[in-house]
């Protein structure tokens, strides 16, 4: 650190050039954090998916519906420890720009099956006694200022009409990234209000299979016990299912990689050129240190410090600002329902913009390192 205001006169001998050589690290790491935000709100389902729990729907679409009597059957199945069921509401909130998801939910075994979400237990015992009763994840209880007791108007899409909700209670969930977007409401009354050719079917089904190792084994089980049916069943794993989901939007994590790529690449030459042109600047000042007995080592990893001291501070800027500004939850309405950073993208962002801050200094460092004093003073 004796060499700290050295290596500050250095830097700061051209100010507009260091302002904006540490404003590319930052608008880079800037857009690699939003980068990474966009790929954990694609594939956060999938990192995050019960390893226990098998997904199954209709074999022609998810849009299909299944037999409530399947539950039964279900349980008889070798491997099968609990079984839920969802239909799929899909009304509107005051506005269709209002998207969030709404479920008809299987009161009895909804916390069984998903234990990451936590509701109070006297604001869940509420939800049980209360017909019309509703329980709204904490971003969309949020988003729209509901509180609990609040009555909530949804106007139907597919079933019309207006249905009145109160709220009850509002659920928490325990990692991370997990859903807080979800609206729960009773599935008896919703099977009480739709028309007769929709009652005693569900969208689709969550298994929790006894031993993770045999989900593969119960998922086919389950597909054979339903096999030339009426309607026949596709079983995934809860990991399979988010991950198909995913890839209808197309290969997202390589079209993120592509852009990191080139934006690391154009940021690699852009502060190669910079350092490039610092040290011609310093050439005898560099033939000063070598000739007042500093060693050539010295120079290479003094110069190389430089180029780090800025890369870090860069991208330590840029991942600030990535952070903060998805603070602020999604911004798209509900159309990405999980958006964060996560804290694991920190370490990997610096280390990125430390391997280009390497990659930029290493040639005019060693170039540097090179430099023979009497050359360099009979540039001068």
């Amino acid at each position: 650190m004796k060499f700290a205001h050295l290596m500050r006169a250095n830097l700061f001998r051209k100010k507009t050039r260091l302002v904006l050589t540490i404003s590319s690290f930052a608008i880079a790491l800037l857009l690699f954090g939003f980068l990474a935000v966009i790929r954990m709100a694609f594939s956060g389902g999938v990192d995050l998916a019960g390893a226990d729990r098998l997904v199954i729907i209709n074999r022609t679409s998810i849009i299909q519906p299944l037999p409530l009597a399947y539950r039964d059957k279900m349980l008889r199945i070798p491997g099968v420890k609990d079984v839920t069921h969802f239909n799929w509401f899909g009304g509107v909130y005051k506005d269709p720009k209002n998207f969030f998801g709404q479920f008809a939910i299987d009161v009895a075994n909804q916390r069984q099956m998903f234990p990451e979400f936590k509701v109070p237990e006297d604001q869940w015992q509420n939800f049980v006694k209360d017909r019309t009763g509703a329980i709204a994840g904490a971003a969309t209880a949020k988003r729209f200022g509901w509180k609990i007791g609040d009555r909530i108007p949804i106007q139907g899409t597919f079933l019309p009409g207006t249905w009145e909700f109160t709220l009850d209670g509002i659920y928490h969930a325990n990692r991370s990234g997990d859903d807080e977007t979800q609206f729960w409401f009773q599935w008896d009354y919703f099977e009480e209000k739709v028309p007769d050719r929709y009652k005693g079917m569900i969208g689709w089904y969550y298994v929790k299979v006894t031993n993770p190792d045999d989900s593969v084994k119960v998922a086919k089980a389950i597909d054979n016990e339903f096999s030339n049916s009426a309607y026949e069943t596709h079983t995934d794993t809860e990991k399979a299912f988010a991950a198909g989901w995913v890839k209808q939007f197309g290969n997202i994590e390589f079209l993120i990689l592509v852009i990191g790529t080139v934006v690391f690449f154009t940021l690699l030459l852009i502060t190669g050129n910079t350092m490039a042109i610092a040290v011609r600047e310093r050439t005898a000042e560099l033939a000063v240190l070598k000739a007042v007995g500093f060693s050539d080592r010295f120079v290479l990893v003094f110069v190389l410090a430089e180029s780090l001291l800025v890369a870090f501070v860069g991208g330590a800027i840029g991942l600030g600002l990535a952070k903060l500004l998805t603070l602020g939850g999604d911004p798209t309405g509900g159309f990405l329902q999980i958006f964060h950073m996560p804290v694991s993208v920190v370490p990997w962002g610096l280390g990125a913009a430390l391997a280009v801050g390497i990659a930029s200094g290493i040639l005019p460092a060693i170039s540097a390192m090179r430099l023979r004093v009497v050359d360099a003073l009979r540039r001068v």
